[in-house]
């Protein structure tokens, strides 16, 4: 039986194909088209799953879609009603397509993938829940879904059993914590539904001087973890901004202008609200598991990418183990509905057994043969070196240690938004200057952005304060104290980004300023050749860890393709990309005709 997933028109398009309740394939559509973020209906992405599952789609036997058009709509009229006649702009903007395109699902998929049966539409916040539960090892668990907003439903939890979800209790629209967080992404001059991350990346530059103030002013915080927003602080109901005057006004000031410095009162802002969602994240956890009494916790939604509060979560709250959707998101969405409806719906067994998830490892994108490859680079005439599969470990190792950046493509490309090991640029984490050379010179971003190490499974325990697996890159550890470097009293004077030129660690270039890091562990099952290259750099510079970073630079999506590769290893100081077995050294590459549409894309994102 084969059922074809689909989350689109809001962000992060995606599609995935579950054949006999097993994941074959699954891609967000932002890789195919190279959009960022692209919420276009995901015709590229339904094409691939279709193909890689070989099917056409008059063979699949149902569709299903992440939300409810109909009930999305209803909230959207409502909302606009309620505050009539303001945010009329808005409206005007919003209604057309709605009335084209959004309304019209079930024509619009059967148009697009030529099928004609059955289309099933759980809820936005269902989809949620079954892409963490049914894909987590665990035969019965609780859950959490966290994001913006569905239909109605802004947050969720319930209980996981078998193959059956059932959803205890929701908050509804507009008391939104990821809601809450984008405006304050707003605020500090990034773009919403994309610069979350980054908000969560400067969080600890800051302190949380306006803690308080968002908790007595914009939210009403009751000890379960519920809460009620102030909504005479922002705008998003009926405005085309997150926040209004009256919130600029209790914090001193108007946003920040997109790409200007940012401030010490930005960084402050940051953290924040950063502490606030932690606390919200803990206290609903601490009632879950109340009302529950389950030891084990799922997590979706875009919040679950906060990976700082989801690791808050493991080390302070009351369960024994939590699991993370890698593509906890809006394209997870895909996946939780054709889970749905293979469990939920046709009530199908499912078996766990308490330690392998059915994620496995999430690479569910397209993968590229030796000859594609080799094919590709002869037809452009592209300078490479041939290398046998067995030494590649080595060969990349002895790179890493040699201070270079390897763009490193192999196998398939990764479902959800962080780089697993398939699409990944790599570097030494004992360097001191790799961050920022990284940041600078090869993603062209904010140089306060931390980067994530990736660690051998087996070996995660010498290096930090975690004793368990975090294949995803989905939880937030300190580095161990035995591995940190002591500060000197000017040092410990440092404030704001001044704290980016401090060595804190062995591994500085993965050591954010707090002492913690963004954890992959790497296991030999789900990505050999990345584990073995890892353990040859390990057994021969007594260091099992390298920096991990995507294979994109800013406003980008992460590489598919082996063109798209080559393109981002030669607009960027990128020194070498390994490609299956061909070598490129940019030493021997002859330089691209200047892109000066791509130079502006990523400058104004």
């Amino acid at each position: 039986m084969n059922i074809l997933g689909i989350s689109a028109f809001y962000h992060d398009s995606a599609a995935c194909l579950v054949k006999d309740g097993a994941i074959v394939a699954a891609a967000q559509e932002e890789r195919f088209t190279r959009i960022k973020h692209d919420f276009a209906f995901p015709n590229h992405a339904v094409n691939y799953c279709l193909k890689q599952g070989g099917i056409e789609g008059d063979q699949l036997d149902y569709v299903c879609f992440y939300d409810k058009p109909f009930i999305k709509f209803e909230r959207i009229l409502e909302t606009y009603l309620a505050y009539a006649p303001s945010g009329i702009r808005s409206f005007m903007m919003a209604i057309p397509l709605w009335i084209k395109q959004k309304l019209w699902m079930k024509e619009l998929i059967k148009d697009q993938i030529h099928y004609q049966g059955m289309i099933l539409f759980p809820e936005h916040h269902e989809s949620h829940a079954a892409s963490a539960f049914f894909a987590s090892p665990f035969q019965e668990a609780a859950f959490l879904t966290i994001d913006g907003v569905g239909e109605w439903t802004t947050t969720s939890y319930g209980l996981g059993r078998n193959n059956q979800i059932q959803i205890l209790s929701e908050l509804h629209f507009p008391h939104s914590l990821g809601l809450l967080y984008s405006a304050f992404t707003y605020y500090t001059g990034f773009k919403v539904n994309s610069g979350e991350y980054k908000v969560m990346g400067l969080a600890p530059y800051g302190r949380p001087v306006y803690r308080d103030l968002i908790l007595s002013e914009l939210m009403d915080l009751k000890e379960d973890g519920s809460f009620r927003l102030n909504m005479d602080y922002f705008n998003y109901c009926t405005g085309l901004t997150m926040t209004n005057a009256k919130f600029n006004r209790l914090f001193g000031g108007p946003p920040r202008k997109p790409e200007s410095d940012v401030t010490q009162r930005d960084m402050d802002l940051a953290r924040s609200v950063q502490d606030v969602t932690e606390e919200v994240m803990l206290r609903m956890a601490k009632h879950i598991h109340c009302e529950t009494g389950q030891k084990n916790l799922c997590l979706a939604g875009g919040v679950a990418l906060n990976c700082v509060g989801n690791g808050r979560v493991l080390r302070e709250g009351p369960f024994e183990n939590i699991w993370i959707q890698p593509a906890a998101g809006d394209a997870g969405g895909a996946v939780g509905a054709a889970l749905f409806a293979w469990y939920q719906y046709l009530d199908n067994q499912r078996t766990a057994d308490g330690r392998n998830d059915f994620m496995k490892g999430s690479f569910w994108g397209p993968d590229f043969s030796r000859d594609e490859i080799g094919c590709y680079l002869r037809g452009k005439s592209i300078p490479f070196e041939e290398i046998p599969d067995g030494d590649i470990p080595e060969k990349v190792a002895d790179l890493i240690a040699a201070q270079k950046t390897i763009g490193w493509f192999q196998g398939r490309m990764e479902f959800g938004p962080r780089a697993l090991g398939g699409r990944s640029i790599i570097g030494d984490a004992r360097s001191p200057k790799m961050q920022e050379i990284m940041n600078l010179k090869i993603k062209f971003r904010e140089s306060f952005r931390p980067f994530a190490p990736s660690v051998l499974k087996e070996k995660v325990s010498d290096y930090f304060d975690l004793d368990r697996e975090s294949p995803y890159m989905l939880i937030v550890a300190p580095v161990k104290e035995s591995i940190r470097r002591k500060m000197t009293q000017e040092e410990q004077s440092y404030f704001g980004l001044d704290k980016l030129h401090v060595v804190r660690s062995v591994i500085p270039a993965v050591t954010h300023v707090d002492y913690s890091a963004r954890v992959q562990t790497v296991t030999e099952e789900t990505n050999p050749l990345y584990y073995r290259m890892i353990k040859v750099f390990g057994e021969k510079n007594d260091c099992p860890v390298i920096i991990n970073t995507s294979f994109n630079v800013r406003g980008e999506p992460i590489v598919c393709t082996p063109e798209d590769a080559y393109l981002c290893f030669m607009r960027t100081n990128m020194d070498y990309l390994i490609m299956g077995n061909y070598l490129l050294n940019k030493e021997d590459q002859k330089p691209l005709e200047q892109d000066i549409n791509w130079q502006k894309k990523f400058e104004n994102d």
